[in-house]
């Protein structure tokens, strides 16, 4: 990924956020047949491993699980906020017409190596992990107790979990650091008018 070092992102913990708070990772590999992405839901374990853990599970019926045996190593892109953004936003375009479309956003890339666990103590748990946290803002939060226990046997034997141990980390997060700070807070105001609220909020603290 090119990265201008005016938009390169190395805090772990804020890599981490972005992580969390955009949770549907892209996950890449390459096998016989050539590379394969998968949009999977992960949940990140920060304190296992030196850059933490991600765990998820996948359809059984997905050949992934049989194409990338344990010890594979893969990468998971996490794009978070995005937005276009029109050089007319700008207030110094009244000025000097030297300013062209472009697009904000975040994203990080995670390089692992993926351990597949096809038993059901370790699905379950990925699966009860992926549901506390998704659902913890329900008025009523599901729970896999609310249905009946073969109902929930027979869902888990038909998904294969895994973890991938991060082993490292890159961020980019491009909002406009390059601009003039009027520029810059002038574009995530017409964003925030258009509800594109949290990369408004994000452009104001770069």
């Amino acid at each position: 990924m090119y990265i201008p070092a005016h938009f390169a992102e190395t805090r772990t913990e804020e890599l981490h956020r972005i992580i969390r708070a955009y949770p549907l990772g892209v996950l890449v590999t390459h096998g016989a047949d050539g590379l394969d992405a998968d949009h999977i839901p992960m949940e990140l374990d920060a304190s296992a491993g030196p850059h933490g853990t991600l765990i998820g599970h996948v359809a059984r019926a997905n050949t992934l699980w049989q194409r990338c045996p344990s010890g594979t190593p893969v990468m998971v892109v996490f794009r978070g906020a995005d937005a276009y953004v029109s050089p007319s936003w700008y207030p110094s375009k009244q000025e000097a017409h030297r300013q062209v479309p472009t697009w904000n956003y975040e994203v990080v890339h995670v390089q692992g190596t993926i351990t597949l666990h096809d038993d059901e103590r370790f699905v379950r748990g990925v699966v009860a992990k992926l549901t506390r946290r998704h659902e913890a803002a329900e008025p009523k939060p599901w729970r896999m107790g609310d249905s009946e226990p073969e109902f929930i046997d027979a869902m888990l034997r038909n998904i294969v979990g895994f973890e991938i141990a991060i082993t490292s980390l890159v961020g980019k997060v491009k909002f406009s650091q390059n601009r003039e700070a009027r520029d810059r807070l002038g574009a995530a105001d017409v964003l925030d008018a258009r509800g594109s609220n949290a990369i408004a909020h994000a452009m104001r603290k770069a």
